[in-house]
């Protein structure tokens, strides 16, 4: 499969073509330029904002996202991406962790102000 443009990226990830240029300058994703100065992304491109995405719900910031996928080598295997995805689910799980924890402390009759 060759490179992909910014409406291709768009429509696979389910993004806008502003939302592939906002991950572009971010640095989450990366294009080369044609001669005529257009975008041409990798195939994985469209995975990674899936990716951010689900990171972003999760409570990731945009730095703490670059981070995790600048871990991915530059032609991810499916190994590659299950490991990221156990990452992200083994966060998910400490913030609710954190979450429980912090309701906990108000249920027992601490005030808020108290925490």
């Amino acid at each position: 499969m060759g490179t992909l443009t910014v409406g291709e990226v768009a429509r696979e990830s389910g993004v806008s073509g502003s939302a592939v240029r906002f991950y572009e300058r971010q640095g989450l994703i990366a294009a080369a330029r044609t001669g005529g100065n257009q975008r041409r992304f990798d195939p994985d491109a469209a995975c990674r904002i899936r990716v951010a995405r689900v990171a972003q719900r999760v409570g990731l910031t945009v730095s703490d996202i670059r981070e995790l996928l600048a871990a991915l080598p530059a032609n991810p295997e499916p190994a590659d991406w299950q490991g990221l995805h156990d990452r992200l689910i083994a966060e998910a799980e400490r913030r609710i962790r954190e979450l429980h924890a912090a309701l906990d402390d108000i249920g027992s009759g601490r005030r808020l102000c108290e925490l």
